[in-house]
């Protein structure tokens, strides 16, 4: 007994503030789910509630106190370092509960006004004090003294608490340290990291439903805040970069690049908001796209490329089919930012990674849901990887189906079960909505395509060996599309369903120059029953292929996108595309080309198409401003909350910039 209470002594005071915080936090989400009962029993969410909870709660405090753990088994001890030491582990615990606990205080009068759990936002605020301050006790003085005097008894309860804690107690001898030492570090990493799985937890990690605020619900305060602070580092402004604009400007000027009428962009809450008919007036039809990895134009025979395609080649003739189409970066997720989103790309990561576009940011699968339609990402592997599992079900995806959804699947590689599976599985659900009569989005996106190359013996006959390459995984992929569309055409469904074969992106973008053009060539196809069989020469963007979509679907409304609906462009229109390579941003237009990088003049050169090249050429000062308004755009919108549904509400949206809330608070407080 002596000897167990030698090791466990100086640590008692570390176990039991984390009993304390954890029974806090415990609580407080519990008292927030009955707070939000009606929306937690909706999503039938009380399970995955607590016991995901309680998973990110011991996460959060391996987090806050396992370097003083460490600290303590190394540097406690009853001599003048220990009781230095003593000293810091007091104030670490006390200002570690009383952060935590004031957190969970606070957070319901942040829902109240956000609809989710403390953000970047609650950070933003700091910026200023003195207007926080002043509407904090305007409108809300009766939690303004509560916290105040909960923060006072928490700093001198958790104080003193430490104190009595830290006396009487016994250490362990010198030897045993260093195993005491090694065990705390390895507790502590798999308590934070929580997962065997390619990434640490996250938010997305424990996401499961399509109300922001009830996966909100599953993270604490504390974790929810931290994580969107660690965020917020990558959020890198084109400003910054490449030069400033007059605001007015830029939305000027995209505007009138978009090929729309200025007059109908009516908004000014959402500049980049207009009407847009849809060219199809039939009844409107399911979408459908599959979103290939990693399928540069290099690995596609009808572009070229090498002979690894045969499925998607023939459909290149049944259908629509892209022949300059350009990525709009050299990552899946800015690929699905494209597509899904129809965001014009910036020198930050994609706003699937980011804090301010986690809900409320728009996305075709929002539209089309109030369209009445089922909304669906479907994916071989984890569906939380790059944070996409958060970001749909925030943004209007319903339905997510991944790895854990596949009972018996053929084949299982590292990123989950192999592309055949997928298709399949996506045929049935595809399927089942068509029977229940429900008109129906579907985002499929492949993954076999992707180092370590694995995919199930006999099925293709291989390009090169051996067998695990990036050529024979491409073929394979092109493969279970083939296998696909052979179900999909004698389907039910299929007379009623529009089909995208689109890539994200070529794989290992690499080259000399400062955008490798060539580098961003994919293949994107658009089939169904009455498309039109054509082979389009003209520049074309990611950004242009959702309102593309949703014109062919038949879908007239208002959305935030400036992409080109392709259908009402005429056959000489040069095109143009945008791309982001690392910190430098291509604006092709025809053959010409700008080139913006961080703190330099914008570089103009021509395209040569047939040589994959490119020539420097002085460009006009009108193409330089163009591409810098375009470069910009993306980072004010994503800023300042510009780029969102059309029937969001200002004081619901979480995105909305501190500043502009502060400024509307003044106002009030006048």
């Amino acid at each position: 007994m002596a000897s167990r209470f030698s090791i466990l002594g100086p640590f008692r005071s570390i176990l039991c503030f984390c009993l304390i915080a954890l029974l806090i936090v415990t609580l407080s989400r519990i008292g927030l789910g009955f707070w939000q009962f009606d929306r937690v029993v909706a999503v039938g969410g009380w399970s995955h509630l607590i016991i995901q909870g309680l998973r990110v709660d011991l996460a959060t405090l391996c987090w806050l106190w396992g370097i003083a753990a460490l600290g303590t088994a190394i540097f406690s001890g009853d001599h003048a370092l220990g009781r230095t030491w003593n000293s810091l582990l007091r104030v670490w615990l006390t200002l570690g509960l009383w952060l935590m606990l004031f957190l969970e205080a606070s957070t319901p009068s942040f829902i109240q006004e956000y609809g989710i759990r403390p953000n970047r936002l609650y950070i933003e605020y700091l910026i200023y004090p003195k207007e926080v301050l002043s509407m904090l006790w305007a409108g809300r003085k009766i939690e303004l003294i509560f916290a105040a005097l909960l923060s006072l008894t928490t700093l001198w309860g958790g104080w003193k608490l430490s104190g009595s804690l830290l006396k009487n107690i016994r250490y362990p001898r010198w030897f045993f340290r260093p195993f005491i030492a090694l065990l705390v570090i390895a507790v502590t990493l798999m308590g934070a990291r929580s997962s065997l799985g390619h990434r640490p937890l996250n938010p997305a990690m424990v996401a499961f439903a399509d109300d922001p605020l009830v996966n909100s619900l599953v993270t604490n305060s504390s974790y929810s805040l931290f994580f969107a602070i660690s965020q917020m580092k990558s959020e890198a402004s084109a400003a910054k970069m490449y030069g400033s604009m007059d605001e007015e400007q830029v939305i000027d000027t995209v505007r009138r690049e978009s090929g729309r009428e200025l007059a109908a962009f009516t908004s000014e809450a959402i500049p980049s908001l207009s009407f847009n008919p849809a060219s199809y007036q039939g009844k409107p039809k399911n979408l459908v796209i599959i979103l290939q990895e990693s399928l540069g134009a290099r690995f596609v025979g009808n572009l070229g490329g090498l002979p690894l395609t045969p499925n998607i080649d023939e459909l290149s003739k049944e259908g629509w089919a892209f022949e300059n189409l350009y990525a709009t970066g050299t990552r899946s997720v800015r690929g699905i930012e494209a597509v899904t989103t129809g965001f014009t790309p910036t020198p930050a990561r994609s706003v699937v990674k980011l804090g301010k576009s986690q809900h409320g940011f728009f996305s075709i699968a929002a539209l089309l849901k109030q369209h009445g339609y089922e909304t669906q990402f479907v994916y071989g592997g984890e569906s939380h990887f790059d944070n996409m599992k958060s970001f749909f079900l925030g943004n209007g995806f319903s339905n997510i189906v991944d790895e854990n959804d596949y009972k018996n699947p053929a084949f299982t590689g590292s990123w989950g079960v192999s592309d055949e599976d997928l298709m399949r599985r996506a045929n049935s659900e595809f399927e089942q909505f068509h029977k229940q009569g429900k008109p129906f989005f579907s985002l499929v996106f492949s993954s076999s395509n992707h180092d370590p190359f694995e995919f199930p013996d006999d099925r293709i006959e291989l390009y090169e060996q051996p067998k695990q390459t990036r050529n024979n995984a491409a073929k394979y992929a092109d493969h279970a599309v083939g296998e696909f569309f052979k179900l999909a055409k004698q389907s039910d469904y299929w007379k009623d369903t529009l089909f995208l074969i689109v890539a994200d992106h070529d794989s290992r973008v690499g080259g000399s120059s400062l955008v490798p053009i060539s580098r961003f060539r994919i293949p994107g196809i658009i089939v169904g029953d009455g498309v039109e069989a054509k082979r389009d020469q003209r520049v074309v963007s990611q950004i242009d292929l959702a309102p593309t979509l949703l014109s062919m679907m038949g879908i007239s409304d208002s959305y935030p996108m400036l992409g080109q609906d392709l259908t009402r462009v005429s056959d000489d229109w040069p095109g143009r595309a945008l791309m982001q390579y690392d910190k430098n941003m291509a604006y092709l237009r025809g053959d010409d080309v700008v080139v913006l990088q961080p703190e330099r003049e914008p570089s103009g050169f021509k395209y040569d198409f047939l040589a994959e090249t490119l020539v420097a050429k002085p460009q006009s000062e009108e193409m330089k401003q163009v591409a810098l308004a375009w470069a910009l755009w993306g980072s004010l919108a994503y800023q300042k909350g510009l780029y969102r549904p059309q029937d969001e509400v200002v004081q619901r949206d979480g995105l909305v910039s501190a500043e502009a809330t502060l400024k509307s608070a003044e106002v009030t407080l006048k």
